[in-house]
């Protein structure tokens, strides 16, 4: 088995905390809520800082992804890419559905995920035609229930 790919992480609050995986088999690392008091988050999206930044090596693909446990209360975080030249604070976006009233976030809870993978090494262009499928245009919906 290869080595890991190492990201850099760079604490910038008191306070903020390195992610980490919940379990070894986890695929996301945890982020943190790095905050000087609680904040109420509602149906307009708030940006909540993370108090890191990373330096992410070309080639790998890091994206902020929901929590299932709080996606299923209601309470959503925008996904979110971070490009490879980033270096300023990782914020999530995060706001609660309608139905719901609002989700205090306190210093040190957990609020997203940091998934990284490998970045296709794909490029794009221009055709006339495209080949034909079963499916072909078929969109929303189109393969059944």
């Amino acid at each position: 088995m290869s080595e890991p790919r190492r990201l850099a992480v760079k604490l910038l609050h008191t306070g903020a905390r390195l992610p980490e995986r919940a379990t070894p088999g986890a695929s996301g690392f945890d982020l943190y809520a790095c905050l000087e008091g609680d904040l109420a988050i509602g149906q307009e999206p708030v940006r909540v800082p993370t108090g890191i930044a990373i330096e992410a090596p070309l080639g790998l693909d890091v994206q902020i992804r929901p929590r299932s446990g709080l996606s299923s209360r209601g309470v959503m975080a925008a996904f979110g890419t971070i490009d490879p030249d980033y270096r300023g604070e990782l914020l999530v976006t995060m706001f609660v559905l309608p139905y719901r009233g609002p989700h205090a976030v306190r210093n040190g809870d957990r609020i997203a995920q940091l998934v990284i993978s490998h970045l296709a090494d794909a490029e794009l262009y221009a055709a006339e035609e495209l080949s034909g499928t079963a499916r072909s245009a078929g969109g929303h919906g189109s393969t059944g229930r």
